[in-house]
Protein backbone atom coordinates (compact mmCIF):
# COMPACT_ATOMS: atom_id res chain seq x y z
CA UNK A 1 0.00 0.00 0.00
CA UNK A 2 2.06 2.77 -0.90
CA UNK A 3 -0.13 5.11 -1.06
CA UNK A 4 -0.19 4.32 2.98
CA UNK A 5 1.89 6.70 5.23
CA UNK A 6 2.07 6.22 8.83
CA UNK A 7 2.83 8.46 11.26
CA UNK A 8 4.73 7.26 13.81
CA UNK A 9 5.30 3.73 12.00
CA UNK A 10 8.64 2.83 14.21
CA UNK A 11 7.07 3.16 17.38
CA UNK A 12 5.39 -0.34 19.17
CA UNK A 13 1.91 -0.63 17.32
CA UNK A 14 3.24 1.42 14.46
CA UNK A 15 6.17 -1.17 13.72
CA UNK A 16 3.75 -4.27 13.63
CA UNK A 17 1.22 -2.11 11.37
CA UNK A 18 3.71 -1.36 9.13
CA UNK A 19 4.67 -5.27 8.96
CA UNK A 20 0.71 -6.00 8.13
CA UNK A 21 0.99 -3.44 5.15
CA UNK A 22 2.41 -3.70 1.30
CA UNK A 23 5.31 -1.14 1.56
CA UNK A 24 3.82 1.85 3.22
CA UNK A 25 5.50 5.48 4.11
CA UNK A 26 6.33 5.23 7.03
CA UNK A 27 7.39 8.35 9.09
CA UNK A 28 8.91 8.74 12.58
CA UNK A 29 11.16 10.63 14.47
CA UNK A 30 12.86 7.53 15.38
CA UNK A 31 13.86 6.46 12.39
CA UNK A 32 17.79 6.49 12.53
CA UNK A 33 18.06 7.86 8.68
CA UNK A 34 15.82 8.72 5.89
CA UNK A 35 15.61 6.06 3.26
CA UNK A 36 13.67 4.21 0.49
CA UNK A 37 10.05 5.83 1.83
CA UNK A 38 10.88 5.89 5.53
CA UNK A 39 11.37 9.55 6.52
CA UNK A 40 12.93 10.98 9.54
CA UNK A 41 10.31 13.57 10.68
CA UNK A 42 8.90 14.71 13.73
CA UNK A 43 5.50 14.94 13.69
CA UNK A 44 5.47 18.76 14.68
CA UNK A 45 7.88 19.82 12.08
CA UNK A 46 5.24 20.80 9.49
CA UNK A 47 7.84 21.92 6.89
CA UNK A 48 9.34 19.02 6.60
CA UNK A 49 5.90 16.75 6.86
CA UNK A 50 3.61 18.01 4.18
CA UNK A 51 6.46 17.20 1.14
CA UNK A 52 6.80 13.65 2.79
CA UNK A 53 3.82 12.96 2.26
CA UNK A 54 2.65 14.05 -1.22
CA UNK A 55 1.24 11.30 -3.23
CA UNK A 56 -0.69 9.66 -0.23
CA UNK A 57 -4.16 8.93 0.08
CA UNK A 58 -4.79 7.57 3.28
CA UNK A 59 -2.73 8.41 6.63
CA UNK A 60 -2.66 6.87 9.98
CA UNK A 61 -1.77 9.09 12.78
CA UNK A 62 -0.20 6.68 15.93
CA UNK A 63 2.80 9.48 16.69
CA UNK A 64 1.83 10.13 20.63
CA UNK A 65 3.56 11.10 23.84
CA UNK A 66 1.87 8.43 25.58
CA UNK A 67 4.00 7.45 28.93
CA UNK A 68 2.37 8.67 32.58
CA UNK A 69 5.90 10.15 32.84
CA UNK A 70 6.44 12.81 30.47
CA UNK A 71 8.02 15.52 31.60
CA UNK A 72 7.48 18.89 30.28
CA UNK A 73 3.29 18.16 30.21
CA UNK A 74 3.20 20.24 27.48
CA UNK A 75 4.82 17.40 25.48
CA UNK A 76 1.31 15.48 25.58
CA UNK A 77 0.14 18.89 24.09
CA UNK A 78 2.82 20.11 21.69
CA UNK A 79 3.46 16.41 20.08
CA UNK A 80 -0.48 15.04 20.12
CA UNK A 81 -2.54 18.03 19.30
CA UNK A 82 0.18 20.13 17.83
CA UNK A 83 0.74 17.12 15.36
CA UNK A 84 -3.09 16.74 14.68
CA UNK A 85 -3.23 20.01 13.70
CA UNK A 86 -0.01 19.49 11.74
CA UNK A 87 -1.64 16.54 9.80
CA UNK A 88 -4.67 17.81 9.24
CA UNK A 89 -2.70 21.00 7.17
CA UNK A 90 -0.50 18.77 5.31
CA UNK A 91 -4.06 16.22 4.47
CA UNK A 92 -6.09 19.96 3.27
CA UNK A 93 -3.09 21.20 1.46
CA UNK A 94 -2.33 17.43 -0.85
CA UNK A 95 -5.75 16.77 -0.46
CA UNK A 96 -5.65 13.38 1.30
CA UNK A 97 -9.26 12.11 2.17
CA UNK A 98 -8.68 9.32 4.69
CA UNK A 99 -7.18 9.51 8.14
CA UNK A 100 -6.85 6.82 10.72
CA UNK A 101 -6.57 7.98 13.83
CA UNK A 102 -5.15 6.25 17.21
CA UNK A 103 -7.02 8.09 20.38
CA UNK A 104 -7.64 6.12 23.80
CA UNK A 105 -10.32 4.90 26.32
CA UNK A 106 -8.66 7.16 28.46
CA UNK A 107 -10.37 10.03 28.19
CA UNK A 108 -13.67 8.41 29.69
CA UNK A 109 -11.87 8.68 32.97
CA UNK A 110 -11.24 5.88 35.05
CA UNK A 111 -14.16 5.44 36.97
CA UNK A 112 -16.46 5.00 33.88
CA UNK A 113 -16.79 1.59 33.71
CA UNK A 114 -18.33 0.19 30.32
CA UNK A 115 -17.84 3.38 28.55
CA UNK A 116 -19.05 3.16 24.93
CA UNK A 117 -18.19 5.52 22.46
CA UNK A 118 -21.08 8.27 22.98
CA UNK A 119 -20.26 8.07 27.08
CA UNK A 120 -19.11 11.85 27.93
CA UNK A 121 -15.70 12.68 27.83
CA UNK A 122 -13.94 12.81 31.70
CA UNK A 123 -10.03 12.69 31.29
CA UNK A 124 -8.11 12.47 34.36
CA UNK A 125 -4.43 13.24 33.34
CA UNK A 126 -2.61 15.45 30.04
CA UNK A 127 -2.51 12.72 28.28
CA UNK A 128 -6.13 11.92 28.05
CA UNK A 129 -6.98 15.09 27.85
CA UNK A 130 -4.86 16.04 24.75
CA UNK A 131 -5.59 13.13 22.95
CA UNK A 132 -9.55 14.08 23.02
CA UNK A 133 -8.32 17.70 22.02
CA UNK A 134 -6.22 16.01 19.14
CA UNK A 135 -9.63 13.69 18.29
CA UNK A 136 -11.46 17.17 17.84
CA UNK A 137 -9.46 18.41 15.65
CA UNK A 138 -9.81 16.05 13.34
CA UNK A 139 -13.64 16.07 13.68
CA UNK A 140 -13.87 19.12 12.70
CA UNK A 141 -11.15 18.29 9.69
CA UNK A 142 -13.26 15.32 8.64
CA UNK A 143 -17.03 17.40 9.05
CA UNK A 144 -15.51 20.08 6.99
CA UNK A 145 -16.00 17.77 3.54
CA UNK A 146 -18.68 14.73 3.71
CA UNK A 147 -16.06 13.17 1.17
CA UNK A 148 -13.67 12.38 3.59
CA UNK A 149 -12.83 9.61 5.88
CA UNK A 150 -11.71 9.47 9.58
CA UNK A 151 -11.62 6.70 12.04
CA UNK A 152 -10.70 7.03 15.25
CA UNK A 153 -10.18 3.88 17.42
CA UNK A 154 -9.78 4.40 21.18
CA UNK A 155 -7.62 1.16 22.16
CA UNK A 156 -7.36 0.60 25.90
CA UNK A 157 -4.20 -1.06 27.55
CA UNK A 158 -2.07 -2.69 24.77
CA UNK A 159 0.32 -4.88 24.91
CA UNK A 160 2.51 -8.14 22.85
CA UNK A 161 5.77 -8.54 21.69
CA UNK A 162 8.27 -5.75 22.23
CA UNK A 163 6.10 -3.78 24.61
CA UNK A 164 7.89 -1.88 27.40
CA UNK A 165 5.01 -0.18 29.01
CA UNK A 166 2.78 -1.34 31.82
CA UNK A 167 1.97 -4.33 30.92
CA UNK A 168 5.35 -5.22 30.50
CA UNK A 169 6.63 -4.17 33.60
CA UNK A 170 3.89 -5.90 35.35
CA UNK A 171 5.58 -9.27 33.88
CA UNK A 172 8.83 -8.05 34.97
CA UNK A 173 7.96 -7.60 38.14
CA UNK A 174 6.24 -11.50 38.31
CA UNK A 175 9.30 -13.05 36.79
CA UNK A 176 11.76 -11.52 38.92
CA UNK A 177 9.80 -12.59 42.03
CA UNK A 178 9.51 -8.66 42.77
CA UNK A 179 5.85 -8.10 42.85
CA UNK A 180 3.63 -6.95 45.57
CA UNK A 181 -0.38 -7.48 44.90
CA UNK A 182 -1.91 -4.06 45.83
CA UNK A 183 -5.42 -4.28 46.35
CA UNK A 184 -8.07 -7.92 45.91
CA UNK A 185 -7.42 -8.26 42.60
CA UNK A 186 -11.69 -8.55 41.72
CA UNK A 187 -11.67 -5.10 39.60
CA UNK A 188 -11.17 -6.33 35.69
CA UNK A 189 -9.56 -5.06 33.28
CA UNK A 190 -9.94 -4.25 29.37
CA UNK A 191 -7.17 -5.29 27.28
CA UNK A 192 -5.62 -5.98 23.61
CA UNK A 193 -3.26 -7.70 22.09
CA UNK A 194 -1.33 -5.75 19.69
CA UNK A 195 -1.61 -8.37 16.59
CA UNK A 196 -5.33 -7.99 16.71
CA UNK A 197 -5.41 -3.99 17.09
CA UNK A 198 -3.42 -4.34 13.72
CA UNK A 199 -5.81 -6.31 12.29
CA UNK A 200 -8.59 -4.28 12.99
CA UNK A 201 -6.95 -1.22 11.62
CA UNK A 202 -5.71 -2.58 8.26
CA UNK A 203 -9.66 -3.96 7.91
CA UNK A 204 -10.46 -0.20 8.44
CA UNK A 205 -8.05 0.91 5.61
CA UNK A 206 -11.09 1.35 3.32
CA UNK A 207 -13.81 2.54 5.46
CA UNK A 208 -16.89 5.13 3.88
CA UNK A 209 -16.82 8.69 4.00
CA UNK A 210 -17.76 9.90 7.24
CA UNK A 211 -16.74 9.90 11.06
CA UNK A 212 -16.70 6.27 12.43
CA UNK A 213 -15.41 6.00 16.34
CA UNK A 214 -14.83 2.63 17.60
CA UNK A 215 -13.54 1.41 21.34
CA UNK A 216 -11.33 -1.15 21.00
CA UNK A 217 -10.48 -4.27 23.48
CA UNK A 218 -10.25 -7.67 23.28
CA UNK A 219 -13.11 -9.82 24.98
CA UNK A 220 -13.78 -10.84 27.50
CA UNK A 221 -12.33 -9.00 30.25
CA UNK A 222 -10.18 -10.49 32.63
CA UNK A 223 -10.20 -10.02 36.30
CA UNK A 224 -6.65 -8.83 37.61
CA UNK A 225 -6.84 -12.21 39.67
CA UNK A 226 -7.17 -14.43 36.63
CA UNK A 227 -4.27 -12.06 34.29
CA UNK A 228 -2.58 -12.79 36.94
CA UNK A 229 -3.35 -16.20 37.39
CA UNK A 230 -2.17 -16.71 32.99
CA UNK A 231 0.78 -15.04 33.41
CA UNK A 232 2.06 -16.55 36.62
CA UNK A 233 1.24 -19.77 34.82
CA UNK A 234 3.27 -19.26 32.05
CA UNK A 235 5.93 -17.72 33.59
CA UNK A 236 6.00 -20.65 36.16
CA UNK A 237 6.50 -18.83 39.50
CA UNK A 238 3.96 -17.87 42.50
CA UNK A 239 2.18 -15.04 43.66
CA UNK A 240 2.97 -13.71 47.15
CA UNK A 241 0.71 -14.97 49.50
CA UNK A 242 0.02 -11.91 51.20
CA UNK A 243 -1.46 -7.94 49.48
CA UNK A 244 -1.19 -4.79 50.00
CA UNK A 245 -4.27 -3.05 50.82
CA UNK A 246 -5.15 -0.18 47.93
CA UNK A 247 -4.80 2.76 50.39
CA UNK A 248 -1.26 1.73 51.60
CA UNK A 249 0.04 1.03 47.81
CA UNK A 250 -1.19 4.29 46.85
CA UNK A 251 0.05 6.19 49.53
CA UNK A 252 3.46 4.38 48.12
CA UNK A 253 2.99 5.43 44.75
CA UNK A 254 2.66 8.99 46.04
CA UNK A 255 6.16 8.51 47.84
CA UNK A 256 7.76 7.29 44.59
CA UNK A 257 6.40 10.37 42.38
CA UNK A 258 8.13 12.50 45.16
CA UNK A 259 11.23 10.29 44.99
CA UNK A 260 11.05 10.25 41.19
CA UNK A 261 11.19 14.39 40.89
CA UNK A 262 14.04 14.64 43.51
CA UNK A 263 16.41 12.19 41.38
CA UNK A 264 14.98 13.11 38.24
CA UNK A 265 14.63 9.08 37.43
CA UNK A 266 11.22 7.22 35.79
CA UNK A 267 10.53 4.49 38.33
CA UNK A 268 8.34 1.54 37.79
CA UNK A 269 5.50 2.73 40.94
CA UNK A 270 4.16 5.58 40.85
CA UNK A 271 0.48 6.98 41.75
CA UNK A 272 -1.37 7.00 38.38
CA UNK A 273 -0.31 3.41 37.87
CA UNK A 274 -1.48 1.76 41.21
CA UNK A 275 -4.82 3.84 40.63
CA UNK A 276 -4.56 2.25 37.49
CA UNK A 277 -3.77 -1.33 38.52
CA UNK A 278 -6.54 -1.31 41.09
CA UNK A 279 -9.27 0.37 39.22
CA UNK A 280 -12.60 -1.40 36.79
CA UNK A 281 -10.81 -0.10 33.56
CA UNK A 282 -13.59 -1.98 31.00
CA UNK A 283 -14.90 -0.50 27.74
CA UNK A 284 -18.24 -1.13 25.60
CA UNK A 285 -17.28 -2.78 22.59
CA UNK A 286 -20.55 -3.31 20.85
CA UNK A 287 -20.33 -1.13 18.05
CA UNK A 288 -17.30 -2.92 17.10
CA UNK A 289 -19.14 -6.50 17.45
CA UNK A 290 -21.63 -5.03 15.18
CA UNK A 291 -19.24 -4.96 12.38
CA UNK A 292 -18.42 -8.32 12.72
CA UNK A 293 -14.52 -8.22 13.34
CA UNK A 294 -13.16 -11.33 14.46
CA UNK A 295 -9.84 -11.19 16.37
CA UNK A 296 -6.67 -13.36 15.15
CA UNK A 297 -6.48 -14.00 19.40
CA UNK A 298 -7.95 -14.47 21.71
CA UNK A 299 -6.53 -12.38 25.12
CA UNK A 300 -5.39 -15.34 27.00
CA UNK A 301 -3.29 -16.37 23.58
CA UNK A 302 -1.98 -12.64 23.44
CA UNK A 303 -0.77 -12.82 26.99
CA UNK A 304 0.84 -16.04 26.56
CA UNK A 305 2.46 -15.38 23.21
CA UNK A 306 4.17 -11.81 24.86
CA UNK A 307 5.20 -14.29 27.84
CA UNK A 308 6.92 -17.16 25.48
CA UNK A 309 8.73 -13.68 23.75
CA UNK A 310 9.68 -11.88 26.40
CA UNK A 311 10.45 -14.33 29.12
CA UNK A 312 11.39 -17.66 27.41
CA UNK A 313 12.17 -20.47 29.43
CA UNK A 314 15.60 -21.10 30.11
CA UNK A 315 16.39 -24.60 28.13
CA UNK A 316 17.40 -27.63 29.53
CA UNK A 317 21.71 -27.80 29.85
CA UNK A 318 22.93 -30.20 27.82
CA UNK A 319 23.30 -33.78 29.17
CA UNK A 320 27.52 -33.65 29.71
CA UNK A 321 26.77 -30.63 31.84
CA UNK A 322 23.21 -32.38 33.43
CA UNK A 323 26.02 -34.95 34.10
CA UNK A 324 28.82 -33.18 35.74
CA UNK A 325 26.52 -31.05 37.97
Amino acid sequence: MSDVAVIGGAGFIGSRLVEALDGPRVIDRKIPEDGPGRFRIDVRDRERLIPALEGVGTLCLLAAEHRDDVEPTSLYYDVNVGGAKNVVEAAVRLGIQRILFTSTVAIYGLNAPDAGEDSPPDPFNDYARSKWQAEQTLVAWAKEDPSRSLVIVRPCVIFGEGNRGNVYNLLSQLAARRFLMVGNGTNRKSMAYVGNLVALMTRFLDSPNGIQVFNYADKPDLSMKRLLQVATDELGVDLPGWTVPHPVGLAAGFGFDVLARLTRRKLPISAVRVRKFCANTTVNTDRLASTGFEAPYSLEEGLRRMIRAEFPVEADPPRQLQEAM
